[in-house]
């Protein structure tokens, strides 16, 4: 694959047979044995088709890697934003030791999760079936686009992580989905709601650090965007850096208040899709390098998936670090 350029470039793909590994995770929320078969045969007749179905946590990450070792063109994940999340890392090496010249296998995602924040943010249709042919259509073309990521010290995300509230919000779904709870778009609305009156009495606070601008004190919680939308509660979107995207830096959300009457009109504002605007809210698109820093550990998320709990990590950017099968973005 060629590279040298950022943002929306269109890239070719390999030519001649196109070897695919297809990466399933069978847990996933919009999975089902009738609709992975279908998907097989699809692809099947028109790639060189290995179907692999994840097992156990970090399963994709392994696929992923075990198909750039041996060569293949593209890296196809069915699941929800934590396999493609996983997949991702496996296809690059960890940001302090990627080779951005080394050919890897180009990345395409057919929904299967809740909430599919990174394939609907790349413009891949929601119903999987039509996502399969969009992919087909795509690869047929020889199209792909090369994106920028964003990344801690060891590891990789595509659209969003944070600090704080949003991370609650997620460990506590988590913890929900694993009782045999569904991610319906209510009950995220509901625990979101339930964890901001809970923590509205936190002390818990940490400081942002971002080079050339002042230090931010006292930060009660923090998004990292790297691209907009932010995420989505079912069709609607929730846009934090609206002009942040897959060819900019990163975007930074942070507001040092849990207070409900304080970010009422904020969360109005996000949910109207009007531009986020606050007296505790400080806002910043195009950032290459943020740092979060607590006293005491305080639970982080990345890509919808809960990571543990921090007192110091840093989030850079790096431009042009993957190559995604999706359509080319509207202007």
């Amino acid at each position: 694959m060629q590279g040298g350029l950022h943002g929306c470039a269109t890239y070719p793909i390999s030519s001649g047979v196109v070897r695919v590994m297809l990466i399933v995770n069978p847990f996933a929320t919009a999975t089902s044995p009738a609709g992975r078969d279908a998907l097989v045969h699809t692809l099947s007749a028109h790639f060189d088709l290995d179907v692999e179905l994840t097992t156990h946590r970090g399963h994709a990450f392994e696929l992923a890697a075990r198909a750039a070792a041996e060569d293949f063109d593209t890296v196809v994940v069915h699941g929800g934003d934590g396999s493609v999340n996983e997949a991702t890392n496996g296809l690059l090496d960890p940001p302090g030791t990627s080779d951005p010249s080394r050919r890897r296998p180009s990345l395409a995602v057919i929904p299967g999760g809740s909430a599919n924040v990174f394939a609907r943010t790349l413009g891949i249709d929601p119903d999987p079936l039509l996502a399969t042919q969009q992919i087909i259509s795509l690869l047929d073309a020889g199209e792909s686009r090369r994106i920028g990521l964003g990344h801690t010290d060891d590891r990789w995300f595509l659209f969003n992580t944070g600090m704080g509230m949003d991370a609650v919000v997620v460990h506590a779904m988590e913890d929900k989905r694993h009782a045999g709870k569904a991610a319906t778009p209510a009950r995220y609305l509901w625990t979101t709601v339930s964890s901001f009156l809970k923590q509205a009495g936190s002390s818990a606070t940490f400081d942002v650090e971002i080079p050339g601008r002042d230090r931010i004190v006292g930060a009660r919680f923090g998004f990292v965007s790297n691209t907009s939308p932010w995420t989505y509660l079912g069709p609607r979107e929730i846009r934090t850096n609206p002009t942040t995207g897959f060819d900019t830096g990163l975007g930074v959300f942070v507001a040092t208040s849990t207070g409900v009457l304080r970010n009422l009109p904020l969360a109005t504002r996000l949910l109207a899709q009007a531009d986020p605007k606050a007296h505790h809210l400080f806002r910043e698109d195009d950032v290459d390098e943020i740092r979060f820093i607590a006293e005491a550990p305080i639970d982080v998320q990345m890509d919808g998936d809960y990571i543990g709990a921090f007192r110091d990590i840093r989030f850079r950017h790096r431009r042009d670090a993957l190559t995604v099968i999706a359509p080319a973005p509207t202007a």
